[in-house]
């Protein structure tokens, strides 16, 4: 250990070297184990609190480290989203991965790269203690600076300089991003009144000219920062309204990479005046340590990955994902039934669906045998379950896997407005159990209609044309299909992937006809104005507004359903997909089609795996949605041990409210409670 500080000592050569050899030192085996660290450094802090002559010559190359290098970028770029752009950042963060930049070791940003060179590095970095940490730095700055003169001008040190340097770039950087057109459109009053980013940018400069009087002893009183802190509070106001605006006016990756960087601006802007503050009260760094460390340890973390393409995108997608999850909840409460009048509504809009499924399926059997190519066959497919899919959905019905896409968002913004309180823990598992029991009925409605309409149409079209609509081989095969034991499960948890995106894409148009305002445009069109007039014309746009994610989805839904299929083709890979709803008909057509003769065994086997096919459908799109709901909302729901032994305890003693609701006029504190306990009101179910 004291070869290791001894390097330090050295007047000539690398001044970085030290510091990486003491990094290497400190950086355990594995990052995921920083006991290894956290006990190095106790013993070097140990040390160093015993051999002050070892701590002498470290803590001057400290200082000159600071003083002879350049630390705005550090405090303006590390850990920021820059002004570059998305579809920009992304490129230059490939290109740095494959051949990075050059290192200027005469900007700090860089000799933090330099000394934590390694991409876990930030791991056990912030896995030690801010405790250990300060005890360490306090062991190394324990050799005093050169006293202040005690009467008379004296120089603003340069950490400090370039700290307030960093506040100026940051605050100009706030100025543009709050003007940003795109900023503008979504909140108009930017443009009406005085700006907050404008203000804050005049209020900051004048406060760091006040603080560096003070503190060089021109002007006798300290800086007043409260108009300040009013202007930052006004701009974070502003930027939580744009916010909740874009939740209705749509949002894109521009504006949810604009706001997100100007949060990160406005939050390092605070970061760095609270370290000025301590600063000025202590007039020493040693008394600043605590701001010190969580800064340390941010830049780091940004350092470390900086070039890392995963976080950049975690950090807009997951943003963008939650004003399309926003959507798809509204959606989902359509889905989510109360009372016993609603939830037979949902049984007989999926009872409608069932018809058109049952349609469908007959249809896709009749394209399979006109021997087309296999591109032509693939796209008749994907038309069929797409366009199947969106008259579904515009004559009013359901479509029973539909609804987990949409209620797992639901659920999401509850467990967000739960915190964990025990009532409102109770109201999300009366959610989750009225959720449960309109699932239910919408596969019954599905599953007991295409059945035996299924089974109705073979013997139709058996009886008017003389020959089987399904022969029997081709009977046994669709059988076989639905057999849990062929592989059906898998291929249904393919088509569970295909119902999750179908979800995110029936967000995704929702947001982008807000945010085009697609039914307002449709409005202005002249012509079809004159032909169709204004009343019916304003009904196409109010219909837009309200179903083009439905529609969208809906459509896109089909041709994720054939084009999975058709993928497997092509690459010759065992690739397929299950729906109970599609598979539900085809059993109904192989039992027609075989005269009833087939085996009882074969039969209750098919419909076992029906049965499983829609558990793993609607289990798979339903857990993705959740996560990517909770985590767009950045949820984490400790109390999900709790919330299953509710939901346990109700199974056991009222199994029937998974099934069927209670009753209004016999149970009305039941009702009450149901009504109270919905955070989003009874809606009408709607395909």
């Amino acid at each position: 250990m004291e070869e290791l500080l001894s390097g330090f000592k050295v007047a000539d050569g690398d001044e970085i070297a030290p510091w990486v050899r003491l990094v290497a030192h400190l950086r355990p085996r594995r990052a995921s184990r920083p006991d290894e660290a956290a006990e190095k450094l106790r013993a070097l802090t140990h040390l160093l609190s015993r051999r002050p002559d070892l701590v002498e010559p470290m803590h001057a190359a400290l200082l000159r480290l600071f003083r002879e290098r350049k630390q705005v970028s550090l405090y303006v770029s590390s850990g920021l989203l820059p002004s570059t752009g998305f579809f920009s950042e992304t490129a230059r963060r490939i290109a740095d991965r494959l051949l990075p930049n050059v290192i200027d070791t005469a900007y700090m940003k860089d000799v933090l790269a330099v000394v934590f060179h390694r991409s876990d590095d930030e791991l056990w970095v912030n896995a030690l203690s801010d405790e250990l940490w300060l005890d360490f730095l306090q062991a190394l700055l324990a050799t005093p600076d050169s006293p202040p003169a005690s009467s008379g001008e004296r120089e603003l040190p340069p950490v400090m300089d370039e700290l307030i340097e960093a506040l100026r770039v940051l605050s100009f950087h706030v100025s543009a991003i709050g003007l940003d057109p795109e900023l503008v459109r979504v909140d108009p009053d930017l443009e009406e009144y005085e700006s907050p980013f404008l203000a804050q940018n005049a209020e900051l400069l004048a406060y760091l000219d006040q603080y560096r009087d003070h503190w060089r002893r021109i002007a006798p009183d300290p800086a007043d920062d409260k108009h300040l802190r009013v202007m930052l509070d006004q701009c974070d106001e502003v930027l939580q309204r744009v916010r909740r605006r874009a939740t209705k006016l749509g949002t894109s990756l521009t504006l949810t990479f604009k706001l997100e960087r100007l949060r990160q601006h406005l939050e390092r802007i605070a970061e760095l005046l609270r370290l000025l503050d301590t600063l000025r009260e202590q007039e020493d760094i040693r008394g600043a340590l605590p701001r010190v460390i969580p800064l340390f340890k941010a830049l780091v973390h940004a350092e470390c990955r900086r070039n890392r393409l995963s976080d950049y995108w975690g950090q807009n997608v997951e943003l963008l994902s939650l004003r399309m999850t926003e959507s798809a909840s509204k959606t989902g409460e359509r889905y989510i039934t109360s009372t016993r009048g609603e939830y037979f509504g949902m049984m007989g809009s999926a009872a409608l669906g069932g018809v058109i499924i049952a349609c469908m399926a007959a249809l896709k059997l009749v394209l399979s045998r006109q021997g087309m190519a296999p591109l032509n066959e693939a796209l008749a497919f994907c038309l069929n379950y797409g366009l199947g899919f969106v008259l579904i959905h515009m004559v009013g019905g359901t479509v029973a896997t539909k609804q987990p896409a949409m209620t797992a968002n639901a659920i999401a913004a509850s467990i967000g407005e739960a915190r964990g309180k025990s009532r409102n823990l109770e109201d999300l598992a009366d959610l989750i159990t009225r959720t449960v029991r309109s699932q239910i009925a919408a596969i019954l409605g599905n599953v007991g209609v295409a059945i035996p309409l299924a089974i109705c149409l073979g013997l139709l079209i058996q009886s008017a044309t003389g020959t089987p609509f399904v022969d029997t081989e081709k009977a046994r095969h669709l059988l076989h299909d639905a057999d849990p034991r062929s592989g059906a499960l898998f291929f249904a948890a393919v088509a569970g992937v295909c119902l999750f995106l179908s979800g995110l894409i029936a967000g995704y148009y929702d947001n982008l006809s807000a945010y085009n305002r697609i039914p307002e445009r449709l409005r202005q069109l002249r012509r079809p104005r004159r032909l169709l007039g204004e009343a019916r014309m304003d009904r196409i746009a109010r219909y837009v507004e309200n179903n083009l994610g439905a529609l969208a989805g809906n459509f896109f839904f089909g041709f994720l359903l054939g084009g999975a299929t058709a993928l497997g083709v092509l690459f010759g890979l065992p690739l397929d997909i299950r729906h109970i709803a599609f598979s539900s008909a085809y059993v109904g057509y192989a039992v027609a089609g075989s005269e009833f003769a087939l085996p009882l065994q074969m039969v209750g086997i098919a419909l076992l795996g029906v049965l499983l096919i829609g558990v793993v459908n609607l289990t798979v799109s339903f857990a993705l949605t959740l996560n990517v709901a909770m985590r767009a909302r950045h949820i984490t729901f400790a109390q999900r041990r709790t919330l299953g032994r509710l939901l346990l305890k109700r199974l056991l003693t009222r199994p029937q409210d998974f099934l069927l609701p209670p009753r209004s006029q016999g149970r009305p504190a039941d009702s009450a409670e149901a009504t109270a306990a919905d955070p989003l009101g009874p809606q009408p179910p709607k395909g």
